[in-house]
């Protein structure tokens, strides 16, 4: 393990709460009541995702300019309530102190387009991450793999050196296409399993001992190249040989 990738909303901080209000808010706006269902559909997805099921949900035309409009009203709303403060799911907070201890390189993977995630960041601390990725900096969002890869990319590591952790379908999914092995802590709604998902009731009492266990059992060994004749041949030669 080379680098822990982690996600923000529901699993640095309790903040899918507030996401609730927001989008109930939003909802009163548009004339509608925002069921259950329609609410876990948008659990951790990407802006445009989450303004395509909210347009269809209320029978609206999808128009983009319309719903590019909900979606800044949506995010200027939810800055709001970020200011209020932002409170951090269990054992968040320990498990980076204990990366930044152990000099760990960490990055902050996150459907939140900047300008919130900066907000969000003020609560949190920029100290802890080695590099961020928002939302609105990537072609796709989570569930597409785009913001993982942007991730160890910045960190200039191979994705399956990383072990992402993840409170939701959607971003379980977008890290486990990366190529990452994904730590899961279910925050508003379940998660599927998987072969390369391993999941824990919170992240409370979590080490970076335990997080190298668990990418240990979870990752897919990646194979040393094999060598070409030519330098098979040269690994025979005599150091000096020119």
């Amino acid at each position: 393990m080379r680098a822990v990738l982690c996600d923000m909303d529901g699993t640095l901080v309790d903040s899918e709460k507030l996401w609730d209000v927001a989008m109930d808010a939003l909802y009163d706006r548009l004339g509608g009541v925002l069921r259950p269902e329609v609410r876990a559909a948008t659990v951790g997805g990407c802006a445009e995702n989450t303004m395509r099921i909210v347009y269809d949900d209320l029978g609206l035309p999808l128009d983009p300019a319309a719903m590019a409009d909900s979606a800044h009203w949506l995010h200027d709303y939810t800055a709001g309530l970020f200011d209020t403060g932002l409170p951090w799911c269990d054992g968040a907070r320990e498990l980076l102190d204990g990366l930044a201890a152990a000099a760990m390189p960490v990055a902050l993977v996150t459907n939140t387009p900047r300008a919130l995630a900066e907000r969000a960041l003020d609560t949190i601390g920029r100290h802890y991450f080695a590099a961020v990725v928002c939302g609105d900096e990537v072609d796709r969002g989570k569930p597409a793999p785009d913001p993982y890869l942007r991730a160890a990319q910045l960190l200039e590591l191979d994705p399956r050196w990383c072990l992402a952790v993840e409170d939701s379908p959607t971003g379980a999914a977008a890290a486990e296409a990366a190529g990452c092995a994904v730590l899961v802590a279910p925050n508003a709604i379940p998660v599927p399993g998987g072969p390369r998902r391993r999941q824990v009731a919170s992240l409370a009492g979590l080490a970076p001992a335990d997080l190298h266990d668990i990418y240990t059992d979870l990752a897919t060994p990646i194979p040393t190249p094999t060598p070409t004749p030519h330098e098979r041949e040269r690994a025979c030669l005599p150091a000096d040989t020119p």
